[in-house]
């Protein structure tokens, strides 16, 4: 199964379903389950539905209920760039932390070849 690294307190966020976007510079074709990373460990999972953009910081703040970003955040991320929400639906906070290893240099998908239960 595919793991997605996302900083903290973002990962958290998505887990509960807080936030409904995850802004990234790239877009992805992938859909489906995906664990999400964060800090070495699984904390949940969510379902990745769609990727909508791309998007300027000035586009995406009329959104900021659902990615939840400030707007220097987004700008510093971007470097001028412009950006991709990835969707989240179906997200599941798990009641146990679940240690993970990450390969050097992994920055966005982990695979992940455990077993686990779903909660």
């Amino acid at each position: 199964m595919k793991g997605l690294i996302i900083k903290e307190p973002f990962a958290s966020m998505i887990v509960r379903g807080e936030k409904r976007w995850e802004i990234r510079k790239t877009n992805t074709k992938f859909r489906g389950e995906v664990l999400i990373i964060s800090n070495g460990f699984v904390i949940g999972s969510a379902r990745l539905v769609d990727v909508l953009g791309p998007f300027s910081v000035e586009e995406l703040m009329k959104y900021k209920e659902f990615h939840k970003v400030e707007y220097d955040v987004l700008l510093e991320y971007s470097k001028g760039k412009k950006l991709y929400a990835w969707v989240f639906d179906d997200a599941k906070e798990f009641d146990e932390k679940i240690k993970v290893r990450i390969p050097r240099g992994v920055r966005v998908w982990v695979r992940c070849n455990f077993q686990f239960k779903k909660h």
